[in-house]
């Protein structure tokens, strides 16, 4: 695959992109299970969720 002069550039787009989408991921992840702990917390000390009815 020839990318001509352009080839750094495109290189480095691709991995800028790659790395966002591993950041995101990541922090998608830990702030899931911050959340998941922290309404835990909250059902330990008795409040409920409306929904949960």
């Amino acid at each position: 695959m020839d990318l001509g002069p352009h080839a750094a550039f495109i290189w480095a787009s691709y991995g800028a992109v790659a790395f966002v989408l591993v950041v995101l991921l990541v922090w998608l992840i830990w702030d899931g299970r911050r959340q998941l702990r922290l309404l835990h917390e909250l059902e330990q000390r008795g409040v409920r969720r409306r929904s949960g009815r």
